[in-house]
């Protein structure tokens, strides 16, 4: 399960990339504006890729409404990027040397004057300011405004069956602005969004599994059902559960006490609280304290319809529990978001490094790489960087769907996990044996067979592929130095000689087959809500674990904040502190027998028997070293024990 920013832009223009920002730098960072107009600063890929002469409709009428946010890019933007590198480098003198969020608002921020100055230009154009943040200027008002202040003509454009307002031509403002502004987001009407009146709805209908089960991996053989690679295969587990997990990634007798690791969603589940406590006294994990679990949530939520806002509640019942079970001390705050929209999304980072809520962050949401505007990218990464001056790391799942081919068509990594300034955290399957004892993993990726109607044969053996962890080559983000001598030519250059960021970083346990046991108030049949237990996997299972081994490492290391953790994460590869995840560990194929029932509920529907391959990822492969499934691997014993000071 992996909340998806884009569900209603899923196959619509996706063939179109977006284009590489010339002159960025090593890190990633956003190439300098350039004056395209005369006493103008152009806004670098404020033009959708999709906006082509091709696709123009003509001209959006002078009277329709624009809603858009003009990003400050403070007083020194290059200085921040700089800095935000420097301080995450182990090898530099300014490593760990973080600032608080007052210093790096008074060192990076936007002055008074550059905040007047944008204002001012706004209002001059006919532009309504409606919100005034650290890191943006909110305005409304009418095309003929937007177009007099942004110096574009909007047009609408046809994008797949629809048709949405983009500037006919690059964004810019005036050049008494330049170096004031970062970039304006809102000006093309093309849903941003992640999935996964305005009250929150109830929970979603039960999901429940079928048994039987292995209560750990082979425990359980289905020695009744057809052979698979040529051997009985053992039952899918009921679900791991914290024990296991700590366990295989080596958290030894660390518990996070004394970290704070916040967690992003849109929305909130109305039964957090009373859950995650039910959970942990169910599976013996550490009661919650008092005050140990926080919430930081909007005044009004929007768009509850358009995003599903209930489904959003297992997702943050996911999040919660497991950072709880793998780091049963750390303190948890859970920061949720008014609607799935970027725009929310972003307010609820901004919240995070603005008030330095957490030193650690989660994030199981995304969309995919051709769904992602330079502009928005830019709006991230400013985040991002911030956070990692202060000494924040963002950890974001990789993605549900492998390559992306078979969902969208085009071979694609997800964002925001493919920013330079976050740690993209794949997905593998997960053997833990008896007595908790680590067995083996492979890079997720799952072929589904049904069991025939005579019980003797798996039809079309090994089936077609389902779901799998998310990996490959950016089209649009440069490739960064911490990669460099550790992911292989081949994957940098996939899309471009000079080389670009690759996705994942590291990774941890995602497949649904070998996962993790949530516990979630769900509204049954007859429409009462109970708490049940379910099994759940995706890399929104493998994001919160790593934020939790996260948690366990900052403790090791005497509560010092690890920040922005890739360049220690790659200076850390091919040691004893990762497990070489490769889709082959036992050298024959590997497969799980899986009972659902029909109805998602109770057998009253019958049951849906199959085979679920384990190591089948799309195009990708888990191999020997770095790969785009499971990047430098996943911790192992050594890992937590490796940021200790001795």
């Amino acid at each position: 399960m992996r909340s998806n920013r884009a569900t209603t832009r899923v196959g619509v223009s996706l063939a179109a990339t977006l284009p590489m920002l010339a002159g960025a730098l090593a890190f990633g960072i956003p190439a300098a504006h350039a004056a395209d107009t005369p006493g103008r600063d152009s806004l670098a890929g404020t033009k959708p890729a999709w906006a082509t002469a091709r696709a123009d409709k003509g001209a959006t009428s002078n009277s329709a409404q624009v809603s858009a946010r003009v990003y400050l890019a403070g007083r020194n933007a290059s200085g921040l990027a700089a800095y935000a590198k420097a301080v995450s480098d182990p090898s530099s003198p300014l490593y760990g040397k973080y600032l608080s969020a007052k210093q790096v608002q008074a060192r990076f921020g936007a002055t008074k004057a550059q905040v007047a100055a944008v204002k001012s230009w706004l209002n001059a154009a006919g532009l309504k300011v409606t919100e005034v943040t650290q890191h943006y200027v909110a305005v409304t008002g009418d095309v003929a405004a937007a177009e007099k202040a942004f110096g574009t003509q909007l047009h609408n454009f046809a994008k797949g069956s629809k048709t949405y307002r983009a500037p006919s031509s690059t964004a810019s403002v005036p050049e008494s602005l330049k170096g004031a502004v970062l970039t304006v987001t809102g000006l093309d009407s093309a849903p941003h969004r992640a999935s996964h009146q305005n009250q929150l709805p109830p929970p979603d209908a039960v999901f429940n599994n079928s048994g039987p089960f292995s209560s750990y991996y082979g425990s359980n053989i289905a020695s009744t059902l057809p052979d698979a690679y040529g051997t009985k295969i053992p039952y899918a587990v009921q679900g791991y559960t914290g024990k296991q997990l700590r366990a295989a990634y080596g958290a030894g007798t660390a518990t996070g006490k004394g970290v704070r690791v916040a967690i992003t969603d849109a929305y909130a589940s109305p039964t957090i609280g009373f859950d995650a406590a039910t959970y942990a006294n169910k599976h013996g994990d550490a009661a919650w304290k008092t005050g140990q679990l926080h919430q930081v949530l909007p005044k009004n939520y929007k768009k509850t319809v358009e995003c599903g806002a209930a489904g959003w509640y297992g997702e943050e019942t996911l999040d919660v529990e497991a950072v709880h079970a793998v780091a049963p001390a750390a303190d948890v705050t859970y920061v949720g978001a008014a609607s799935c929209f970027d725009d929310d999304l972003l307010d609820s980072l901004g919240k995070i490094v603005d008030n330095h809520l957490a030193d650690i962050v989660s994030n199981s949401w995304g969309d995919i790489e051709a769904n992602q505007t330079p502009d928005l990218a830019a709006a991230y990464d400013q985040v991002f960087q911030l956070g990692a001056v202060e000494g924040i790391g963002f950890y974001f799942s990789s993605g549900d769907n492998g390559d992306e081919v078979a969902h969208t068509g085009t071979k694609q990594v997800d964002t925001p996990a493919n920013s330079a300034w976050v740690t993209a955290v794949g997905g593998t399957s997960l053997a833990v044996g008896k007595g908790d004892t680590y067995l083996w993993e492979t890079g997720w990726g799952t072929e589904k067979a049904s069991l025939s109607a005579d019980g003797t044969s798996w039809t079309n053996f090994p089936g077609a592929f389902t779901s799998g962890a998310g990996g490959g080559t950016s089209s649009t983000v440069a490739e960064p130095s911490y990669q460099k001598g550790v992911v292989p030519k081949s994957l940098a250059t996939a899309n471009s000689p000079a080389g670009n960021r690759v996705v994942p970083d590291i990774s941890a346990i995602a497949d649904p087959n070998t996962g993790f046991k949530v516990g979630q108030t769900q509204t049954f049949p007859d429409g009462s809500q109970q708490y049940s237990e379910y099994r759940i996997g995706g890399t929104s299972l493998a994001a919160p674990v790593i934020a939790a081994v996260q948690a366990l490492a900052q403790e090791a290391r005497g509560g010092q904040a690890i920040g922005f953790a890739n360049p220690v994460i790659y200076a850390k590869y091919g040691s004893k502190a990762y497990h070489d995840v490769t889709d082959n560990p036992t050298g024959h194929g590997l497969a799980v027998a899986r009972v659902d029932f029909a109805n998602s509920f109770d057998a009253a529907d019958g049951l849906l028997t199959s085979v679920r391959s384990l190591g089948q990822d799309s195009s990708l492969k888990a191999v020997k070293g770095y790969d785009d499934v499971t990047g430098v691997g996943t911790p192992a014993n050594g890992y937590v024990e490796s940021f200790r000071r001795h």
